[in-house]
């Protein structure tokens, strides 16, 4: 096409030289290379390709991706081998921790989790992914360590493990039962021992009611009654209690002394199929069945737990109809795993404590020198930083709508706490040399995320052409008119 107008162009000019008409010549001159630059822009790229850049390594932390405007890169991951650690920073007294290693080059290897005085905790054994737990005996704060060995004992990774273990916060218990027995005793001493508020009442016979009460304010935290309580009870007490429920109070039906199904299926439209007898719950702690239970996992608006615990919502509060019995067995045997196990009740029955403040966990490893973005919901106040002598106003971040963050550059490893009016929060900072395979783990994941991103540089802007042809097309028009204008003379 180009050509074409040069040649056209050409020979249009030596007509007009041939007749020595020199300004003509010279408007056919510039139509013809304004014509020709006006092709070439329309059919050329409106800016330069983007260059890409190969990255090699592991790639840089999330917060210093973060730093970097989007752009093209050329990056593959190495093949070198990576551990992701998966483990709770505060956890409440009472609740199992849980350390496991996630490993992408599975091998024959030992996990050890250690105390403050290097003696071993816990440790598991196998190939793949590794998991240890341990039952913290005390409200603290503490800096376990963990290392990952190899078939020969050699070690693969190790590092800190910072925990805070938080005193657990007094729940409030309605008690009531019509059967008296060795469970419901031993139920509420399992209670106790969590420092738990309890209302307390077991009907002993036609007239006598055992009834122990400490002293709590506002409404409780959980009802548990037995079945036989329930069977037993007038319709307009069974009716209050349910209103209750409606309200958002969790109801735990202890089903061991069941007698009427037919009361069960029209109250709470739970149909209930008789169990054979001597049956067993089985796993660690097997235990007896009730004799009444759902026959199947999902019955109507009902859903189990591992076939022992039956659960379904009742407008704002939860019901759970707990199948197992002879628990009290376990309690000087077991205590422990009878604790565990209860702990595990409460929560699939509902039981919680909603608090004012929660604090977020960080996307990465704190580190030295390294920006930290500190997150919470609930908070209210400055952030004040006593180790960095900072006073740092929350704010709005897009990737955490529900909550407020600051960002701090922490001086050295050791805790970092944070305070904002009443709440305090401590965050754990690890030396650079800690956990190297996890760190090296955490810049590949942030380096794959900021090659997700599209690139602004990339796309081609579809509109650039016509800023460019503008002044190409108007000296071709110009060139063209006065050239017609003498024509005409």
């Amino acid at each position: 096409m180009i050509m074409a107008i040069l040649v056209i162009g050409a020979a249009s000019v030596l007509a007009y030289l041939w007749r020595r008409q020199w300004v003509d010549a010279a408007l056919v001159l510039v139509a013809t290379a304004a014509l020709a630059g006006l092709v070439a822009d329309l059919r050329g790229p409106a800016s330069p390709p983007p260059v890409v850049e190969t990255l090699s390594g592991d790639g840089l932390r999330a917060s210093q991706w973060d730093a970097v405007p989007a752009r093209p890169l050329r990056w593959t991951a190495p093949d070198t081998p990576t551990l992701r650690l998966a483990f709770p920073s505060t956890l409440a007294l009472g609740r199992m921790f849980t350390l496991t290693v996630r490993r992408d080059h599975p091998a024959p290897a030992r996990l050890q989790l250690l105390d403050e005085n290097s003696q071993v905790l816990a440790s598991a054994a196998g190939e793949g992914d590794l998991t240890v737990q341990w039952l913290p005996p005390v409200a603290e704060k503490l800096v376990l360590r963990a290392r990952l060995l190899d078939a020969a004992g050699k070690v693969i990774d190790q590092g800190p493990v910072p925990l805070v273990v938080q005193a657990s916060v007094p729940l409030k218990i309605e008690g009531r039962f019509d059967a008296p027995s060795f469970d419901v005793r031993a139920l509420e001493q399992q209670l106790v021992a969590s420092h738990v508020a309890v209302d307390w009442q077991v009907t002993l016979g036609r007239a006598i009611t055992l009834h122990e009460e400490t002293a709590q304010d506002g409404a409780p935290d959980l009802a548990v009654i037995d079945a036989a309580w329930f069977e037993h009870a007038a319709p307009a007490v069974r009716g209050s209690l349910l209103a209750r429920v409606a309200k958002g109070m969790p109801l735990l039906i202890l089903a061991g002394s069941a007698a009427h199904t037919g009361l069960w299926s029209q109250a709470l439209q739970l149909p209930l199929t008789a169990q054979a007898e001597g049956k067993t719950t089985g796993g660690a702690m097997p235990l007896a069945v009730a004799p009444f239970n759902p026959a199947a996992a999902d019955v109507r608006d009902w859903h189990a737990n591992d076939n022992i615990a039956w659960t379904r919502t009742w407008q704002q509060g939860r019901i759970t109809w707990l199948g197992a019995a002879d628990w009290h067995r376990y309690a000087i045997t077991q205590p422990q795993a009878l604790a565990a196990w209860w702990q595990g009740v409460l929560d699939t029955a509902g039981v919680r404590r909603e608090q004012s403040v929660t604090w977020l966990a960080p996307g990465e490893m704190p580190l030295p020198d390294q920006r930290l973005a500190v997150c919470a919901q609930g908070v209210k106040g400055d952030a004040v930083f006593p180790q960095l002598a900072q006073t740092l106003a929350w704010q709005r971040r897009a990737d955490h709508v529900d909550a407020a963050c600051v960002a701090v550059w922490p001086r050295q490893p050791g805790w970092l706490t944070v305070q904002a009016g009443a709440a305090r929060h401590d965050e754990y900072v690890y030396a650079s040399e800690d956990w190297p395979l996890w760190q090296r783990a955490q810049r590949r994941d942030a380096t794959a995320l900021y090659l997700a991103r599209k690139p602004v540089n990339s796309r081609v802007d579809t509109a650039a052409p016509a800023k460019y042809a503008s002044p190409f097309a108007i000296a071709f028009a110009l060139a063209m008119l006065l050239l017609w204008w003498r024509e005409r003379r």
